[in-house]
C-alpha cells in the first residue's frame, strides 16, 4: 500500500489535471461564489417609473422607492409601452405606474389604482422588487390615511391601531439578514466540490485502463483490489479534506457565516462529504468501467444534485417520484445535515437517517470491487 501511495503521489505531481481540478478550480469556485453574493442580497437593481400624475405625492413615493436598498430608480418613461419595451430589452427589472389623477383620488379616498410590473424571468430580482413596490404602494395610502385621521383629532396610538390592527413580530431563525450568501453558497460550493471529487475519482480509475497501467497497479497490491484502491485514493482523500476544511474555515470563521453547531460537526460533515463523494465516484466507475461513461454519469449526477438538494426549491414541494429520487444524491443528505446540525445547531440524532445515507454512499464501492478488479485485469480501453 505504501508503494502504491508513493506511485499516486508521483502521478498527482506529474499530471497537471490533478492540481488544477483538486486545488485551483475548487478555490476559484469558493472565492467566486462568496464574492458574487458578498452583499447578502442583490442591491441597487434597476427600476423604471411611469408617472403620469407627476404630483408632489407621487414624486415623494418615487424618492422613497429609490431609497430602498434593493431598488434603484434608473429610468423614467412617458408611457407604459416604453417601460414594457425596456423590460423586454433587459434594461430594467420592473416599473411602477402612477396613472393620471392618482393623488386626487387618494386624497378623496376613492381608491386609485397603482400598477407595478416586474419580470419573473429572474426569480430573485422579480420577487425582491415586487416586495419593494408593494411596500411603496402601501406607504402611500397609509400616509394619506394618517393625515386624515390626525385632522379628525385621533391620537397617534389610535392612528397606529387603525392603520395596522395586527402588529407583526418577525423572527428569521438562523439567518436574520436574509443573506443569499449564507444559504446558497453553502450548498452550491459543496455541490461543485462533489462534482470535482466525482470526476477526479472516476478519471483516476479510467486512466489506469486508458494508459494500460492497470495490471501494474494491481500487481503492486498482490492483486488485492481493496489494498489497491486504498493506496490509490488515500493521497487524494487527504488533499480533498484539506480543501474542504479550508473552505469551511474561510466561510464560517473568516466570513462569519452563521453556524450554531460545534466545530467538530463541521469536521465530521467535511469528512463525510469527501468520503461519500469518492465512494459514489468509485461506484459509478464500477457500474460502467469506461472512462467516458463513468465521468458522464458523475457529471450528470453532480449537476442534478444541485437541483435535488432542496435549497433553491424545497423537496417537499416536488412531485412524489422526485421526492423519492432525491434520496439518491449525496448532496441532498449533506445539505440536510448541514441545515439541521450546523445552521440550526440541533444534535446529530435529528439527522441520523441522512448520516446513515452518507455512510451508505461511502460503502457503495464494496458492491463493485470484483467488477473493478475484473475490468482492470481483462478490459481493453475503448476511446
Amino acid at each position: 500500500m505504501f508503494n502504491i501511495l508513493l506511485r499516486e503521489l508521483s502521478i498527482l505531481r506529474t499530471n497537471l489535471m490533478y492540481p488544477f481540478c483538486m486545488v485551483v478550480f475548487p478555490l476559484m469556485v469558493m472565492v467566486l461564489f462568496t464574492s458574487m453574493m458578498d452583499d447578502g442580497l442583490p442591491v441597487e437593481m434597476p427600476l423604471g417609473v411611469v408617472d403620469a400624475d407627476n404630483t408632489t405625492t407621487t414624486r415623494t413615493l418615487v424618492r422613497r422607492l429609490d431609497a430602498f436598498q434593493m431598488s434603484h430608480v434608473t429610468h423614467r418613461y412617458a408611457t407604459v409601452a416604453e417601460a414594457r419595451k425596456a423590460i423586454q430589452n433587459n434594461e430594467i427589472y420592473g416599473f411602477l405606474y402612477f396613472p393620471k389623477g392618482t393623488t386626487e383620488k387618494l386624497l378623496a379616498s376613492r381608491q386609485p389604482k397603482i400598477s407595478y410590473y416586474y419580470s419573473y424571468t429572474t426569480l430573485a430580482a422579480g420577487a425582491l422588487l415586487m416586495k419593494d413596490m408593494k411596500t411603496i404602494s402601501t406607504l402611500g395610502s397609509a400616509a394619506v390615511g394618517q393625515a386624515t385621521l390626525r385632522a379628525k383629532g385621533l391620537t397617534p396610538e389610535q392612528i397606529q391601531t387603525f392603520l395596522q390592527p395586527v402588529k407583526i413580530d418577525l423572527h428569521q431563525i438562523a439567518n436574520p439578514w436574509t443573506s443569499y450568501n449564507s444559504y446558497l453558497t453553502t450548498m452550491i460550493v459543496p455541490g461543485l466540490m462533489m462534482l470535482f471529487i466525482f470526476l477526479v475519482t472516476a478519471y483516476s480509475l479510467g486512466t489506469e485502463l486508458k494508459f494500460n497501467t492497470s495490471k501494474e497497479w494491481l500487481a503492486m497490491a498482490d492483486n488485492r483490489i481493496l489494498v489497491a484502491l486504498i493506496g490509490k485514493f488515500l493521497p487524494q482523500t487527504l488533499i480533498w479534506l484539506a480543501v474542504v476544511y479550508s473552505y469551511e474555515y474561510y466561510v464560517f470563521y473568516h466570513l462569519g457565516f452563521p453556524h450554531l453547531g460545534s466545530p467538530w460537526m463541521l469536521v465530521l460533515l467535511g469528512l463525510m462529504e469527501v468520503l461519500a463523494a469518492q465512494g459514489f465516484g468509485i461506484f459509478a466507475f464500477g457500474l460502467m468501467p469506461s472512462l467516458r461513461m463513468a465521468m458522464s454519469v458523475c457529471s450528470l449526477w453532480a449537476v442534478l444534485s444541485i437541483s435535488m438538494a432542496g435549497s433553491a426549491f424545497p423537496v417537499m414541494g416536488m412531485d412524489r417520484p422526485l421526492q423519492s429520487l432525491s434520496w439518491l444524491f449525496p448532496l441532498r443528505h449533506y445539505w440536510m445535515i448541514y441545515q439541521t446540525c450546523v445552521f440550526n445547531g440541533f444534535p446529530l440524532v435529528e439527522s441520523w437517517f441522512h448520516f446513515a445515507a452518507l455512510a451508505g454512499f461511502m460503502l457503495l464501492p464494496w458492491m463493485v470491487l470484483k467488477k473493478i478488479k475484473n475490468a482492470m485485469l481483462t478490459y481493453v480501453y475503448i476511446p
